[in-house]
C-alpha cells in the first residue's frame, strides 16, 4: 500500500521561500512519475511540477517556471518542491502524487496519477 506524506507547508510573506517534502513508502517498485499538484477551492487540480523518475526529466507549469524546483532523493524515497519568490496567488493546497501508469510523463494529468498525499497548505501574504 503506497503512502505519500507531505510536509513543509505553512505561511510566508510574498517573495519568501518554502520547501515541501513528500516521503513515499510502501511501493514495490519506484513509481514512473512523481510530482506536485495544487488545487484551489472550486477549481481543477493543476500539475505544478513533476518528474519522470527514470530519466529525471521534469515538467513545470508556466506559472511556476524559474521559481519552483522539483527534485528527488532516491535514497530517502523523498520528493521535494523548492518554492522561491512566492506570490499570493501561490496560496493553495499542494498535493504530492505518484504514478505507476504508463504515459504519466509530459504535461501532467491528475487522472494519470494513482497515489496521492493528504495535502499541505501554503499561504503567501
Amino acid at each position: 500500500h503506497v503512502q505519500l506524506v507531505e510536509s513543509g507547508g505553512g505561511s510566508v510573506q510574498a517573495g519568501g521561500s518554502l520547501r515541501l517534502s513528500c516521503a513515499a513508502s510502501g511501493y514495490n517498485s519506484r513509481p514512473r512519475c512523481m510530482g506536485w499538484f495544487r488545487q484551489a477551492p472550486g477549481k481543477e487540480r493543476e500539475g505544478v511540477a513533476t518528474i519522470y523518475t527514470g530519466t529525471g526529466s521534469t515538467y513545470y507549469a508556466d506559472s511556476v517556471k524559474c521559481r519552483f524546483t522539483v527534485s528527488q532523493d532516491n535514497a530517502k524515497n523523498t520528493l521535494y518542491l523548492q518554492m522561491n519568490s512566492l506570490k499570493p496567488e501561490d496560496t493553495v493546497m499542494y498535493y504530492c502524487a505518484a504514478s505507476t501508469r504508463v504515459g504519466c510523463s509530459g504535461v501532467p494529468q491528475s487522472s494519470k496519477y494513482n497515489f496521492w498525499g493528504q495535502g499541505t497548505q501554503v499561504t503567501v501574504s
